[in-house]
């Protein structure tokens, strides 16, 4: 059980395992820090964190576990102002898309990575941000990766998978190379691309009609498009070597696919779109 957990970035990430965690009555004290008081007087009226504080080295004081829910860009920032103010017995998280960023911070900040800092990444989320959007069963049932290096405290390590156990996730260890290159495939590309097709479309000059009869599939597709911009920028930037290669990669299949609208290609076209619903059937089995 945690004594004090420190959130610091009270949204939907951070919100919702404060909730989580408050639920399964595995913590005792929740400390939410934000930037904008706004949201810390929502998220202690509705119960997700018992103490508010403005300034991070008020909310880390004491804190047993600490967890970094802010935007990657954030991430560095928010290591400088509390580097002096941890207790030594604390232990450090954050819930960042991207990994190998995460380490250039630490590096950046703390000349070396603390053995109590054990990156991660909750494989959950949806479209919605804010600390309103945070809700107790968003980890439930879903992957969360941690990527701690060699030398990381084993005791670290036990408290943060502990935790995120605690809160209905199922908890998997990667190398963090390896986690940049899967996210960029499975989740920053078709961010990506949903963004893109959405803005293509917006800027049509007959807009209000390709969206007045948008069909179902288009909703589907293209919902994370209303994601954070913010957060995803940041994504882009601080994954950007792995995703370029995914970006490339989509880009030379894409090509292929429209030489093969444009010959007429009945057969690529079918195998193609064979292939891709076999994936899509398994995967979704």
């Amino acid at each position: 059980m945690i004594g004090r957990l420190c959130v610091i970035g009270v949204g939907l990430m951070g919100g919702s395992l404060a909730l989580a965690l408050r639920r399964a009555a595995y913590v005792e004290e929740i400390v939410g820090c934000s930037r904008d008081s706004s949201h810390l007087d929502q998220a202690l009226s509705k119960g997700i964190i018992d103490r508010a504080e403005i300034e991070i080295a008020a909310a880390v004081k004491g804190a047993d576990v600490i967890v970094l829910a802010v935007p990657l860009g954030a991430v560095r920032e928010v290591l400088e102002h509390l580097k002096d103010h941890v207790a030594e017995s604390a232990v450090i998280t954050d819930v960042g898309s991207a990994k190998a960023s995460v380490i250039d911070d630490l590096l950046a900040v703390y000349g070396e990575i603390p053995e109590n800092v054990v990156p991660g990444h909750p494989i959950a989320g949806n479209e919605k941000c804010g600390v309103a959007a945070a809700i107790p069963d968003l980890f439930h049932q879903r992957r969360v990766i941690i990527t701690p290096l060699k030398h990381t405290s084993t005791h670290a390590v036990e408290v943060v998978s502990r935790m995120w156990s605690a809160a209905g996730a199922m908890v998997e260890t990667m190398d963090v190379e390896h986690h940049d290159k899967v996210l960029a495939a499975t989740s920053h590309l078709p961010h990506m691309l949903a963004f893109s097709l959405v803005d293509t479309l917006a800027r049509l000059e007959d807009e209000d009609e390709i969206f007045r009869y948008a069909a179902g599939g288009f909703r589907d597709f293209t919902r994370i498009a209303s994601s954070d911009p913010v957060m995803w920028r940041d994504i882009c930037i601080a994954n950007r070597a792995a995703l370029l290669e995914m970006l490339e990669r989509f880009m030379s299949d894409l090509a292929v696919l429209t030489q093969a609208v444009a010959d007429s290609d009945k057969q690529l076209l079918l195998d193609i779109f064979r292939r891709a619903k076999a994936s899509r059937d398994e995967f979704c089995h």
